[in-house]
């Protein structure tokens, strides 16, 4: 997804088809694949004969009141009105076709956007979930290839879900704890590789100095 900024999704997909073979037989091994959430996007795009954008803020989003996240442009000038500028560390920011990355990584949000959506699909009686029981079940159920990954989460057995990612310029964190919490956090700068994990750490440790909530 950070080569061939050329290429579309249809040019990026058949040469990735045509150049790089399986490492493993499929369901037998567990690497974090970038490509294949493209490749997911096209699926969605495929059976709802929508844009996948399109979709994603009709059935997804909307139902979870969220109407300002859209997919991000690649320069500094495409950058939109209330989005920050991203600096790089070891990276540049704008040098990447992020608008190919929709369905990977491209969206453009905030912290509670973010919190919204997982609110919507966290499993708990309130807010109302957009998914039904079973799919959540299955969503949060680990792979036999990595105990620790499931459809899209990164899950533990105490029952926390949460995602990490980062890109030159970026890095966020955002989870959905057992207890009943969801928060996230983003910068607009990566100083390391670890930034996400000092970032889910120093939400763990502001949750725990709160002796009691009030709701």
């Amino acid at each position: 997804m950070f080569e061939n900024l050329q290429m579309n999704h249809a040019q990026l997909i058949a040469w990735v088809l045509r150049t790089r073979p399986l490492d493993h037989p499929p369901g037998q091994n567990y690497a974090y694949s970038n490509f294949g959430y493209c490749v997911l996007g096209r699926v969605v795009e495929k059976i709802t004969k929508q844009a996948y954008a399109d979709y994603v803020r009709a059935a997804v989003l909307k139902p979870c009141g969220i109407t300002d996240m859209t997919i991000a442009g690649n320069t500094l000038a495409q950058r939109q009105p209330r989005e920050v500028r991203y600096y790089g560390q070891g990276g540049n920011p704008y040098g990447m076709n992020v608008s190919r990355m929709d369905s990977h990584g491209g969206w453009i949000a905030r912290p509670t956007d973010l919190v919204q959506f997982f609110m919507h699909v966290d499993g708990f009686a309130a807010p109302p979930n957009i998914l039904k029981p079973a799919t959540i079940q299955s969503m949060t159920t680990p792979s036999v290839a990595n105990a620790g990954y499931a459809k899209g989460w990164e899950v533990n057995k105490a029952n926390n879900w949460w995602h990490s990612g980062f890109f030159p310029g970026t890095s966020t964190i955002a989870v959905r704890t057992h207890s009943g919490f969801c928060w996230a956090a983003f910068t607009n700068t990566r100083a390391n590789s670890a930034m996400d994990s000092d970032l889910d750490r120093l939400n763990w440790s502001i949750v725990g100095q709160v002796k009691a909530w009030r709701v």
